[in-house]
């Protein structure tokens, strides 16, 4: 006997439910997790507090709307993209999680609508377009339109977010879609710097006065663009142009609607239509249509296919592809900011060289309960110093390239290309100093990575010390070991002594600490494999 599915103020209630007991649930996995939870809430709060403040007393000055618009903006194009970029660590975004349940997708959209209501989000928000709309408000008929208009922009913003989720569900719990987020993250990333540097430039050194006319021939087009036109309507009331104010309200309620039309087709799609990868699954067809062959460029042997495994995790694990990428674009981005603010060196391509030899720390913990077929095949010294070494050999096959390249665009941009031969041979000795210290921490301090997935985060609930001394113990390790080629260079620099030798004392002396960290870490692997495994697994 089937019972009649739930609708309604039922559903509603019930999905407001959820996503609270999933805030609780999350808060009360680890005490470090919701300490973190608390103080990140409350900086944010206090730090939209501080910026809306700002913004308030920026009232009556000349600007302070165009600012208030630009502020809007960017608060808007961000809600829109942090979907894309960390849909997989918000369950609740996900609305393919509910497509077995008996939901129309009516009381299912009014009942997101309000849990995505739910949540320090939305409340950061709401303070920061509260600042925004005092900034341009002048007289009773600003409040009074402030008091529709910040309400509305900040549900446009929500619906926004969401309906990009559950327009792009699929897509983005891919592992395409995962690919999509660590190159989309790591350019949001660059772009925001950029926007940051601009900023800054704009408007002026401190200690100048604040001058906002730069703003003004971006916001004159964008306080028209729905949603920012809601918020921007407050501005225009107390100018006393009430009929623009009603449109530019209008355009946001518009929007709105748009919005949620797009949202519920979007659910309605979700709940009805079949996955094709399903189908393609159930079928028997793979997306390639082919098998896998092995690649004969590589070493025969253990090592070898420890090499095939390792490059394959780098490419289409996505917490392996976020760790490379994410390493390559701190670097790129470190880069570009010294090059605008004019500080650049050719040495800054040491710090690629670091961050591509520490994808060694935990190395087990990244391969998960799949860990526990290769600890089953490790029954000899021979097998451990083979598992570690062909995982450094395909470490060193994307990073020396990568970092020989990166330090031809630094000699170019600089022109210091008396510096381009100590500098690479010093990176090369950090490199391998990384691999061998890498190796040693992946036996001597493992730590669970999350079961989701999810190439945000890098560490299971409770791994807090562990991750902390993965992450900055290793690279202390990595300057102590490298510090006498460091130590040679700064001397011939400073005396004026040739600095060329480094080219070949710096991956002489690389080779030779990454073969030792391998080699300690080997001795020492057999011994451990018992806790790794349990760390590998633990979830």
């Amino acid at each position: 006997m089937s019972a009649a599915p739930p609708e309604g103020r039922q559903v509603v209630r019930a999905l407001v439910s959820l996503k609270l007991r999933l805030l609780r649930n999350g808060l009360r996995r680890s005490p470090g997790r919701a300490a973190v939870y608390v103080l990140g809430t409350a900086a944010g709060l206090l730090l939209a507090a501080g910026l809306a403040f700002g913004l308030a007393l920026l009232n009556g000055r000349a600007g302070a709307g165009d600012a208030a618009v630009m502020v809007t903006f960017a608060l808007v194009i961000g809600w829109a993209a942090v979907p894309l970029f960390l849909f997989a660590s918000d369950e609740s975004a996900d609305p393919t999680r509910l497509t077995m349940l008996p939901l129309r997708p009516r009381p299912l959209l009014c009942g997101s609508v309000l849990a995505a209501l739910t949540g320090p989000g939305p409340a950061v928000a709401l303070v920061l377009l509260t600042g925004a709309a005092v900034a341009g408000a002048h007289g009773p008929a600003s409040a009074a339109t402030a008091v529709i208009g910040v309400p509305l922009t900040v549900l446009s913003v929500v619906t926004l977010s969401r309906a990009v989720a559950a327009g792009n569900a699929r897509l983005l719990s891919s592992r395409r879609g995962k690919d999509f987020a660590i190159f989309g993250g790591l350019l949001f990333a660059l772009l925001v710097q950029v926007a940051n540097l601009s900023f800054q430039s704009t408007l002026g050194r401190p200690g100048e006065s604040l001058d906002l006319s730069p703003f003004a021939p971006f916001a004159a087009v964008l306080r028209w663009v729905p949603p920012v036109s809601a918020l921007d309507a407050a501005r225009t009331a107390g100018e006393g142009h009430h009929a623009l104010a009603l449109l530019q309200l209008a355009a946001g309620a518009a929007l709105l609607a748009l919005l949620l039309r797009w949202w519920l087709g979007s659910l309605q799609q979700l709940m009805v239509t079949a996955d094709a990868s399903t189908l393609e699954a159930a079928r028997g067809v793979g997306p390639s249509g082919g098998r896998s062959r092995g690649w004969g460029f590589l070493p025969a042997g253990r090592a070898g296919a420890v090499m095939q495994r390792h490059l394959r995790y780098a490419w289409r694990e996505p917490r392996a592809k976020a760790a490379v990428f994410t390493s390559i674009g701190m670097t790129l981005v470190l880069c570009v900011l010294s090059l605008v603010q004019g500080w650049s060196s050719v040495y800054l391509v040491v710090m690629a060289g670091m961050f591509l030899g520490l994808q060694m720390v935990n190395l087990f913990g990244m391969d998960g309960s799949a860990f526990w077929m290769v600890a089953a095949t490790l029954v000899t010294p021979a097998d451990a110093r083979d598992e570690l070494r062909g995982r450094a050999y395909a470490v060193l096959l994307y990073a020396v390239p990568v970092t020989a390249l990166l330090g031809l665009v630094l000699a170019t941009a600089t022109g210091d290309w008396a510096g381009f031969a100590p500098a690479l041979g010093l990176a090369l000795s950090v490199l391998g100093c990384a691999i061998g210290v890498g190796a040693l921490f992946s036996v001597v301090a493992p730590y669970a990575m999350p079961a989701d997935g999810n190439p945000m985060r890098n560490a299971a609930p409770g791994q807090s010390g562990l991750t902390l001394l993965n992450s900055f113990g290793s690279m202390v390790g990595v300057l102590l070991l490298a510090l006498p080629v460091g130590g040679y260079l700064a001397w011939a620099l400073a005396d004026g002594g040739p600095a060329w030798p480094v080219l070949l004392l710096g991956p002489l002396y690389g080779a030779g600490a990454a073969a030792l960290g391998v080699r300690l870490a080997a001795g020492r692997l057999l011994g451990r494999l018992p806790e790794i495994l349990a760390k590998a697994v633990e979830r």
